[in-house]
């Protein structure tokens, strides 16, 4: 990190994310010269579910702001803008109280609903409508699982908050979000960019209900004299409108042209596309950029670097002794490199957590196919990485037909991105060139972005891209190795899933999870 000292005029980028809470302080050129960061606990009170409480959320944004100014000072700041974990939501009274626990984006409740929705509305209607079908991923399923379940808490709420909305409030005093923050949790009329009234009416849910939304970039409000205080910024700040976590990704990737798509490898495997008309395809879900008149389309694999921690957890717990210097990731990345393409014969579908394009099955789960007794847990683990590349490549090629532009390049960020080895497996299967970000707050960086752009550092969001952010290693596909992937993804991945997924969902019916 930058020395702070002569940093001149700053921007806070926050990200709200599933685990902790992150504030960075950019200068012009999107360096980082001063973070703060605060963690929270995930609740499980059921093993298929995930909650939070909201409290922890602002407990996290005043201590990662706290932490962060004590580098900087107030004074440097010109706004805020916040990232955020996507679909969570949290029902509030008129004062902005959680009325119970944030249900999180990864809850898995709500299967029953999923199919409920789909058969009262149409999957496609609703896919048309909102740039999604229906997914336990989204908010609108949670909401109605709540309704059936614990009616009070929703129809007694004054609002059901996004985690930017409810961020926002304890901020302004206002109920406002960004279009691009509230998109994702499946309300949203992508065609008339507003909420979607009537599936919010036909829900039994009222209007009032849901925050003014605003276009991503615009000022929501100034931070509060009780805010300032809580938080240590000065009173009056501006607080800009951001957008979701995978949006802010794009923008930090500088994914803001056709063919240059973001590849995020975090805890899911997110990666998307800029568009200029509103595409609507199974392939992906479509999402409002925070860039004006356009829209991403968007992959989303709910198992990413998810299944490497799984991975260590379940196989390999004996390789974090800590007697070598590596990390149980680096030992069993140099094991399963001496391996060639193929991970010896065993084939991987990465549905961990099922599966949302382009399926869009709640009761998928993970295959594993080729078992002979010569495999050991370097073979699985380049699996891994191999399946998920497989799924990059099944996704981005629908992408690309879908939306009519061929991607020129990934650029990748998160944990993930630091393997050498797997940001090469992804190059050699898509067949697309991986360029790493040189930011590994690609996320926080975009809702820097956006907050430079508010205050007028650059003339639109383009320009502060290209001026705030850079990529430094490329990875190149390399023909040998897509010779071999080729006919592995063709004749062995590309079908395996449809073959099976009558059986796979069978399986989930007779033994529910």
């Amino acid at each position: 990190m930058a020395n702070p000292a002569g940093h001149g005029p700053l921007v806070i980028g926050v990200d709200s994310s599933t685990t902790a809470c992150k504030a960075i302080a950019w200068n012009r050129q999107g360096v980082a010269v001063a973070e703060g960061r605060a963690s929270y606990p995930l609740l499980q009170p059921e093993p298929a579910w995930h909650e939070q409480n909201a409290e922890e959320w602002w407990a996290g944004l005043c201590r990662a702001l706290r932490e962060c100014l004590s580098q900087v000072g107030a004074a440097a700041v010109e706004a805020l803008c916040m990232t955020h974990q996507r679909e969570s939501f949290v029902p509030v009274n008129a004062a902005g109280q959680p009325l119970r626990n944030a249900i999180l984006w990864s809850d898995e409740r709500s299967r029953s609903q999923v199919t409920r929705l789909e058969e009262h509305f149409g999957r496609d209607v609703l896919h048309r409508l909102t740039g999604k079908p229906p997914s336990m991923t989204q908010s609108l399923p949670k909401i109605l699982w709540l309704l059936e379940n614990e009616p009070e808490s929703v129809l007694r709420a004054d609002k059901l908050c996004d985690v930017h909305a409810f961020l926002v409030h304890r901020m302004t005093g206002h109920f406002r979000t960004g279009l691009s923050n509230a998109d994702p949790m499946g309300l949203v009329d992508l065609v008339h960019r507003r909420w979607a009234w009537e599936l919010i009416e036909a829900l039994g849910l009222r209007a009032s209900q849901f925050s003014e939304l605003y276009a991503a970039g615009s000022v929501l409000g100034q931070v509060t004299a009780d805010a300032a205080r809580a938080t240590g910024l000065r009173a009056g700040l501006p607080v800009i409108a951001g957008a979701g976590d995978g949006h802010c990704a794009g923008l930090g990737a500088n994914a803001t042209i056709p063919g240059r798509a973001y590849l995020n490898l975090g805890t899911a495997v997110v990666s998307g596309v800029i568009s200029a008309d509103y595409p609507c395809d199974r392939a992906f879900r479509t999402l409002l950029a925070p860039i004006d008149g356009h829209y991403f389309a968007e992959h989303v694999l709910r198992g990413g670097v998810f299944m490497i921690g799984w991975f260590v957890d379940k196989f390999a717990p004996d390789l974090r002794s800590g007697w070598l210097a590596l990390s149980p990731e680096e030992q069993l990345e140099a094991a399963c490199a001496k391996l060639p393409p193929g991970a010896g014969g065993l084939m991987l579908v990465p549905y961990w957590n099922n599966v949302m394009n382009p399926y869009w099955d709640p009761a998928a789960s993970g295959i594993v196919l080729g078992w002979t007794g010569a495999h050991g847990r370097e073979h699985l683990y380049r699996a891994i990485l191999e399946g998920i590349a497989y799924e990059q490549r099944l996704v981005g090629d629908a992408m690309m037909a879908a939306v009519g532009q061929r991607f020129s390049e990934y650029v990748t960020m998160g944990g993930g991105s630091r393997s050498r080895l797997w940001c090469q497996i992804i190059a050699d299967v898509t067949g697309v060139p991986v360029l790493r970000s040189t930011s590994t707050e690609a996320t926080c960086l975009g809702a820097g972005i956006l907050a430079a752009t508010a205050v007028g550092w650059y003339p639109d969001v383009r320009a502060a891209a290209d001026a705030m952010t850079a990529t430094a290693d490329h990875f190149a596909p390399q023909p040998e190795a897509q010779a071999r992937y080729d006919p592995l993804y063709r004749e062995v991945y590309q079908p395996l899933f449809p073959a099976v997924q009558p059986l796979v969902d069978r399986l989930a019916l007779l033994c529910p999870r």
